[in-house]
C-alpha cells in the first residue's frame, strides 16, 4: 500500500476534549458539551451532535439514464425538497441492508446491482455524522412503505436535467449534489456501462 503524500499527513496537536456533559438526547441525536484545549492550546468549550444512525443515499439509476428523485418537505429549514432517496442506518446494521430498506420504503423500488461510490463526513466541525452513498442499478418497482412522518413525492428525471438542477442550486441537499457528481465523474472514466455512460453525457 502507498504511503500517504505529505499534504494528507496530519499535523499539530490534535483536540484535547475533558468529559461529555449529555445535553439533549432523542431516538436519533444526542448533543454533548466538552471543555476542550484547541490545537493551538486555546481553552474552548465545544458542543458535538452524535448521531445514533448512518447517513444512507441511494442513487437510483435506471437503463434509460433517467433517476429517480424524492420530493418532500423538510423541517429544519421549513422548504420543500427534492433530492435522491436517503434514510438513516442503526449503528452495526450493514449499510447495504439499510440502503436496500431505504429505496424498497422510499420509492418502491429493489435493485439488482449495487455499488458503494461514497463515504463523507457531514457537517464535521460539529457532528459526527458519517454518510454512505450507493449506486442502484438494475431497477425493478415493488410496493413502496414510507415513514408514517413521509408524505413524499417520486418523480423520474433525466440525469442531466437532475446534474444540471442541483449544480445550480435548485437541489441543494449536499448527499445528492456530491452522489449525482460522482456518478457523472465514473460516466467520464469509464467506471459505468458505456451505453448508460453515453446517456449521462449526452
Amino acid at each position: 500500500m502507498s504511503q500517504k503524500p505529505s499534504w494528507r499527513q496530519p499535523h499539530g496537536r490534535p483536540w484535547q476534549a475533558g468529559p461529555p456533559r449529555r445535553i439533549y438526547d432523542n431516538p436519533w441525536i444526542a448533543l454533548e458539551e466538552y471543555d476542550a484545549t484547541a490545537p493551538t492550546g486555546a481553552a474552548a468549550r465545544y458542543g458535538v451532535v452524535r448521531f445514533k444512525n448512518l447517513a444512507l443515499a441511494i442513487l437510483p439509476l435506471h437503463e434509460d439514464g433517467a433517476v429517480t428523485l424524492v420530493g418532500q418537505n423538510r423541517f429544519p429549514h421549513g422548504d420543500y425538497s427534492w433530492e435522491i432517496p436517503e434514510g438513516g442506518g442503526p449503528m452495526g446494521e450493514d449499510p447495504l441492508a439499510g440502503a436496500k430498506r431505504e429505496l424498497r420504503e422510499e420509492v418502491g423500488l429493489e435493485a439488482g446491482v449495487w455499488q458503494e461510490i461514497l463515504r463523507a463526513q457531514l457537517s464535521n466541525s460539529v457532528t459526527d455524522e458519517r454518510a454512505i452513498g450507493f449506486l442502484a442499478l438494475d431497477l425493478t418497482p415493488v410496493a413502496s412503505a414510507p415513514d408514517e412522518t413521509e408524505a413524499l413525492a417520486i418523480a423520474r428525471v433525466p440525469f442531466t436535467e437532475a446534474l444540471e438542477s442541483a449544480l445550480a442550486g435548485h437541489m441543494p441537499d449536499m448527499l445528492t449534489v456530491a452522489m449525482l457528481l460522482r456518478v457523472y465523474h465514473m460516466a467520464r472514466e469509464g467506471a459505468l456501462p458505456s451505453a448508460l455512460a453515453r446517456r449521462l453525457l449526452s
